[in-house]
């Protein structure tokens, strides 16, 4: 029988592991970019004050930022999105993480292992996780390449530098990196600033939450270069038990611009230190201690104070534009994204067997177990470059582009510490894997005007996967080296006609399964998934309002879910379903009653079916599993009615009140569609308050006040399940992350 409430120590991270602060040269990185940046800093602020008091620019036809265009979705382009502008970012940038500020747009539901929005967050689009949304940094991929999630965590307060964020549901067009089978996010920073600013982001809330940045930007110099810069600093006790988090980033970017070409290098890195909260709350529990972390807890006496989550990264971007002609552009860009780090955990009465240890005799007795505390290293480089060319002439416009990506990653273990050190090495290192992964891509797009009304859309990806795997943890011996190709086309229709824009479109997507899901015997290996994606869309914009609605179905072939299954290898991962489905409407809109009020609102209303589906259940009585068929089911983590909105006043100039709410409905935590196993709906009430002060000595003061949860609700969007049988009886564990109930946070942000 397993150990009630253990979790398997294989976290929800990237590919198994998250720098230590002695880690070799990112403590000197940082103290060295953080002098650098403050510097410029100074004597960015010593040329605003000149400039202010000068106010001469001579202004050139700067050559516009291309990188992102061939990816993203354009304003008639046949795809449901959203597109957030800097002031709209700004508003919500109050320290939590980047999920939390997209969580009014149509169909996301986000939640925070630390129950705050600071450390670990997740995001789900239309039901779907992070490892299924294509995110890209200046078009850049970012997608972690073993896991394919995203772990913002590790891009604290990236969001500040952020000039615009493009949030795509469905397939969407075609990108670099990842496969998009629930959404794209794409954040873009290389915006041109022109005119030198200085400005200051701080923070204070619930839970001890603090938030400090500086951000400054010279503007233009000698009529062709510019210089960007932020340092920030997040830190917050978090919500539940010792979930706390430390998080320190900065952003560097120089550029030189003229008309006809630029060119720019970006470097930033986020290092997070989070206190592990990953396990979940048991179900008993929610209603007793619903803030109690297990994590730490196999220590004896009070928990292990360093059960953390360490791991720093950092990237290097160079972006090269060209205007070739009138109607011609192209860009190429490098990359090198580096991360390095561990988690450590103290683990109780472990063999030493396990840990490739022979038995200890001490003389007198035989030892074969010991506390320990190890350290589950992550080592990896991930670096390639992109490219596009774009035609544009008259009613037609082509884009050609791609890019080539590597990743080489190390997986190791060691154990630091042991009660009885005598039976281990200093610096034991139990196991030592590698893997990498090649992607080869390349798309072309055709944009074309007929008439005054209508406009087709042609798009063609080919893509091809080359993954190695050296072994696992728990499976050292097992190797994998696996190829897949993939052939994505997208078409589309668009109209437009006075206040109307209508639009059809469908989209072919293939996927690669992840690191996990390769942990099988081989003749029991993961096949692709392929998703089909139909999406049609109608909007009507006026002087004051706008009115839209999506309706979409996403056909799933081979879709990879968990059922519980223990594969040859003895190892639980996800199955391919031969049949899945996701359809449902969007509806979304904005009217302004008056010049002092406006209301803004969306809702989504779907189906997530699986149409055949088996669990299994270990046996423990007997041995072996036993299956139960349950026919047509929900997908898990897929609420069938997700809403959003927020009523806007402005009682006085340049002040705002904003009354914010969510509605997420009962999701299922795993595919039997039990209520047993479910989360509760819920329905979240926010206040913002924002004032402007505009003044000589500062150019503005924002003082903004966020009151979250008002009504003190609690609830839980996230949580996982398992069954077994035991003694006859059939017994489910459930595990649940809570969040805050009122919390608050006040910003004061000053600009030079």
């Amino acid at each position: 029988m397993p150990a009630k409430g253990e979790k398997p120590d294989r976290p929800p991270t990237k590919a198994g592991i998250k720098t230590d602060k002695s880690s070799p040269g990112y403590s000197a990185q940082f103290y060295l970019m953080k002098k650098l940046l403050l510097s410029l800093a100074f004597c960015t602020g010593i040329f605003v004050l000149y400039a202010q008091k000068e106010k001469k620019f001579n202004d050139t036809a700067y050559l516009l930022p291309v990188e992102v265009l061939a990816i993203r979705a354009g304003e008639k382009a046949p795809f449901a999105k959203t597109d957030l502008n800097k002031n709209e970012i700004e508003k919500n940038n109050l320290g939590q993480d980047l999920p939390f500020l997209l969580n009014q747009t149509p169909s996301v539901v986000v939640n925070s292992d630390a129950g705050n929005g600071v450390g670990y967050t997740g995001i789900r689009i239309r039901g779907t996780d992070a490892t299924r949304i294509n995110v890209t940094l200046n078009g850049i991929p970012y997608n972690d390449a073993e896991s394919q999630g995203s772990f913002f965590v590790d891009l604290p307060d990236f969001s500040s530098s952020a000039n615009s964020i493009q949030i795509q549901r469905g397939v969407g067009t075609s990108s670099n990196g990842a496969g998009a089978f629930g959404g794209t996010i794409n954040l873009f920073t290389n915006e041109l600033n022109k005119t030198p600013f200085v400005s200051t982001g701080n923070s204070y809330g619930s839970f001890n939450t603090w938030k400090n940045n500086i951000q400054f930007g010279s503007g233009i110099l000698g009529k062709h270069f510019t210089i960007d810069g932020r340092l920030s600093r997040i830190s917050s006790d978090g919500y539940i038990d010792r979930a706390s988090a430390n998080l320190k980033s900065f952003y560097g970017s120089i550029a030189f611009v003229d008309e006809k070409n630029s060119l720019r290098l970006n470097i930033f890195s986020g290092k997070e230190k989070t206190y592990q909260a990953w396990n979940g709350v048991a179900e008993n529990f929610l209603k007793t201690n619903r803030t109690y972390n297990p994590s730490g807890t196999e220590k004896p006496g009070e928990p292990y104070e360093n059960e953390v989550d360490d791991y720093t990264q950092t990237h290097y971007q160079l972006f090269y534009n060209r205007k070739l002609s009138s109607f011609l552009k192209g860009n190429v860009a490098a990359f090198l994204t580096r991360g390095k780090g561990f988690y450590e955990q103290y683990k109780a009465d472990k063999k030493l067997a396990d840990y490739n240890l022979p038995d200890y005799f001490d003389g007198s007795n035989t030892i074969k177990e010991t506390d320990l505390v190890r350290k589950l290293w992550l080592d990896n480089y991930f670096y390639g470059t992109i490219f596009s060319l774009q035609y544009q002439k008259n009613k037609t416009q082509l884009i050609f582009g791609g890019g080539y990506t590597r990743y080489d990653g190390k997986h190791y273990g060691e154990i630091s510490w042991a009660a009885v050190q005598a039976a281990v090495p200093k610096d034991h290192r139990w196991y030592y894997l590698t893997a990498g992964k090649k992607d080869l891509s390349a798309y072309g797009k055709w944009i074309q005007q007929w008439g005054t009304h209508w406009q087709g859309f042609a798009d063609l990806q080919f893509r091809q996967v080359d993954y190695r795997i050296d072994g696992f943890r728990d499976n050292p011996g097992l190797q994998i080296h696996e190829k897949f190709s993939f052939l994505n086309p997208k078409l589309g229709v668009t109209y437009t006609g006075k206040k109307w824009k209508a639009f059809a479109s469908y989209a072919l997507a293939g996927k690669e399964p992840n690191r996990d899901d390769f942990e099988a015997g081989n003749s029991n290996q993961p096949k692709p998934e392929r998703l089909h994606d139909i999406e049609l869309g109608v909007e009507k914009k006026g002087k004051k309002y706008s009115v839209g609605a999506n309706l979409y179905y996403m056909y799933y072939q081979d879709q990879l879910v968990l059922t519980g299954k223990i594969n040859d290898v003895g190892a639980y991962t996800r199955t391919n379903i031969p049949v899945s489905y996701r359809t449902g409407i969007e509806l979304q809109g904005q009217v302004a009653v008056t010049k002092w009020l406006q209301v803004i609102a969306n809702i989504s209303f779907s189906e997530n079916k699986i149409k055949d589906f088996t669990e299994y259940l270990d046996d423990y009585d007997n041995g072996g599993q036993q299956t139960k068929f349950y026919g047509k089911t929900t997908i898990s983590y897929s609420p069938a009615v997700v809403a959003a909105g927020s009523i806007n006043f402005i009682p006085v100039k340049n002040g705002e009140i904003s009354l914010i709410g969510k509605y997420v409905g009962a999701q299922y935590v795993d595919n039997t569609a039990q209520q047993s196993r479910s989360l509760n709906p819920y329905y979240l009430q926010d206040i913002r308050l924002s004032y402007l002060i505009e003044h000589k000595i500062f150019k503005a003061t924002h003082i903004i006040m966020q009151l979250n949860n008002v009504f003190d609700k609690k609830y839980e969007p996230n949580g996982y399940s398992f069954s077994y049988i035991y003694g006859g009886d059939l017994t489910t564990e459930n595990y649940y992350f809570p969040m805050a109930g009122f919390n608050f946070m006040l910003g004061v942000n000053l600009k030079f």
